[in-house]
């Protein structure tokens, strides 16, 4: 317990350093909160002592400022609240904003690299529920414990001054609700927390491959099995969640009852003191009926504890991931080489003494790599699968940093340039494209955000889809569905390399971009990118060996070496993997 009691300690410690940006927000939401309950029990004192007096029939003008008094709490009781209220949830927008910028900031340095162990369903779901879960960190437990410290301590001052047994008694019961209940609650929630925020990742990693994998599911009749799997765990987390409301309910009578408590508690003191004559018996009403309000500061209190819990737990999901030190970094005095500026002349590309070996593997991907690509140069990278080829792609890119060797780019190690720089300069047209929800013009300003609409018409011309615009119902303004799912293989692939062409890169990188693609299809495509990249750098890795005499170089990587290297007509005359595959690829073809 004190080893989760001082990891908690740490996390709200971390918590408090990402509000602290907001502090005179939170200040001020802190003291109007406290100045509502003291309104509370203001209104609830001076009601006592204007309606025991009444009873008296004193003269009216001795209930004047009573009266005043009760007018004035009444109305700033409202006053307060509204003014927390609004200065409360123009607090959580503004921290749940941050947060949001302050996680994607920080995950953004780890991908690819850090991120290969997680599922597309648990990152969005610490992205948006335990992100979302921190947004009322300050107004759910932040600030019922420092209100109720306030307000404990005025009503204690308060009673001590007429009765110390009074407030004694306040004291005791006071503290049972605001520390043993919330401690209580927080005990419970402990287990609760852990089972709740585990069942929720694992129903948000259901859910989205239901949704993505919905063809297969369909296809191979399996949809109905994972339903049922998604609905056990739903009934999993509701069973959790109906404990948690238990636990809820307990603690909320708790509390009411100690209220009840500590009045009968302050009677039993202050009744002989009112036979002595030691208190008047109007100051028995307010002293009762003040300690009664007073319980209003802490009935948040264990709502609290259970949030700390459920927002603990959040944050120790996020940090656990942002607390990855990522594999790369920008030089603390990079550069700007002349090459990452458009319209410069394409640099070359050399790797010198290249080996990597990918984490939790043991077999280097790339070992020992020696490659030079002259400025403005083709070269073809080929072999099998597991050879090499894409981490060539990303080593370029600094996905990775390399083990050991160098890749420079018009005579400059990439680890010298900024990392934004360098990944601006190196376009990648790769098999997989990836498109994200929304029109044709909003994906190709990924790559330039401030492209016009007939520069991204030309961009599509010279990427061949321009047809494919004029059949668009709403052309650049057509939306083009989850993962651009209404288009086809060749069409998605061409927008890729609209997108490029937009960049402007130094050296383009071109991953298997035909490999979902038909021959002729495929064909067609590479000679639209070969003509609109003319004269850029160009490494092409691929495994279908169709016109390679197009290349200046072809390189044949096997098991992460360079075994060889030279032009289509000269390797296709000598034994080795390149004459084997490329008797083997057109022997498909006969």
């Amino acid at each position: 317990m004190s080893l989760e009691l001082s990891q908690t300690m740490r996390i709200v410690r971390r918590l408090m350093a990402l509000v602290l940006p907001l502090r005179w927000s939170i200040a001020a939401a802190l003291a109007l909160g406290t100045a509502t309950v003291g309104a509370s029990v203001g209104l609830m004192g001076t009601a006592a002592w204007l309606i025991t007096t009444a009873a008296l029939h004193p003269s009216i003008s001795d209930l004047q400022i009573a009266i005043v008094g009760v007018r004035f709490f009444g109305v700033s009781r409202g006053v307060f609240r509204y003014s927390e209220r609004l200065i409360s949830h123009e607090l959580t927008f503004k921290l749940l904003a941050g947060l949001r910028v302050w996680f994607i900031e920080s995950l953004a340095p780890l991908a690819p690299a850090r991120l290969l162990d997680r599922s597309v369903g648990d990152l969005v779901d610490r992205a948006v529920s335990d992100v979302e879960a921190l947004q009322s960190f300050v107004i759910r437990v932040l600030s019922p414990p420092l209100v109720a410290l306030a307000v404990g301590l005025g009503i204690g001052c308060f009673m001590a001054w007429f009765s110390m047994g009074a407030a004694v008694t306040f004291a005791v019961f006071f503290a049972l609700a605001a520390i043993v209940v919330p401690a209580v609650t927080w005990v419970s929630a402990s287990a609760e927390g852990r089972r709740s925020t585990a069942l929720r990742s694992r129903l948000g990693d259901a859910v989205v491959d239901f949704v993505q994998g919905m063809p297969e599911l369909l296809a191979f009749n399996r949809s109905r099995s994972l339903r049922a799997t998604i609905g056990t765990m739903k009934k999993d987390l509701a069973r959790v969640e109906r404990r948690a409301a238990t636990t809820d309910a307990v603690t909320t009578g708790a509390g009411i009852l100690l209220t009840h408590l500590a009045a009968v508690g302050i009677l039993v003191i202050t009744i002989p003191l009112v036979r002595s004559g030691a208190l008047s018996g109007v100051m028995l009403a307010v002293l009762c009926l003040v300690a009664v309000a007073a319980f209003e500061a802490a009935t948040p209190l264990p709502q609290a504890a259970r949030h700390l819990h459920h927002q603990v737990a959040s944050a120790a999901r996020l940090f656990e991931i942002l607390d990855a030190r990522p594999t790369v970094f920008s030089a603390v005095e990079s550069s700007t080489p002349a090459w990452s500026q458009p319209g410069e002349h394409s640099p070359s590309l050399v790797f010198r003494g290249l080996s990597h070996t990918y984490p939790g593997t043991t077999r280097p991907a790339i070992s020992g790599l020696d490659l030079e690509v002259g400025a403005g140069a083709r070269v073809a990278v080929v072999g099998p699968s597991g050879a090499g080829k894409t981490t060539l792609a990303h080593l370029v890119q600094r996905f990775w940093d390399p083990d050991s060797g160098q890749v420079l780019i018009g005579g400059t190690d990439i680890r010298l340039s900024d990392l934004d720089d360098l990944r601006r300069s190196i376009g990648l047209v790769a098999q997989n494209t990836f498109l994200f929800s929304g029109t044709m013009a909003e994906n190709l300003r990924l790559a330039q955000a401030s492209a016009s609409n007939s520069e991204l018409e030309t961009a599509c011309r010279h990427a061949a889809l321009e047809s494919t615009l004029s059949e668009l119902p709403k052309g650049l303004d057509t939306w083009i569905g989850e993962q651009g799912r209404r288009l086809s293989g060749g069409q998605r692939q061409r927008l890729s390399v609209a997108q490029t062409l937009l960049q402007k890169p130094a050296v383009l990188i071109l991953d298997e971009p035909t490999a979902q693609l038909d021959g002729p299809t495929a064909l067609g495509l590479l000679q639209q990118i070969f003509q609109a990249f003319e004269g850029t750098t160009t490494l092409h890795i691929t495994h279908r060996l169709v016109k390679m005499e197009r290349y200046d170089t072809i390189v044949v990587l096997d098991q992460g070496q360079m075994v060889q290297q030279g032009s289509h007509s000269d390797l296709v005359t000598r034994d080795g993997l390149y004459r084997r595959l490329w008797e083997t690829e057109h022997s498909m073809w006969s």
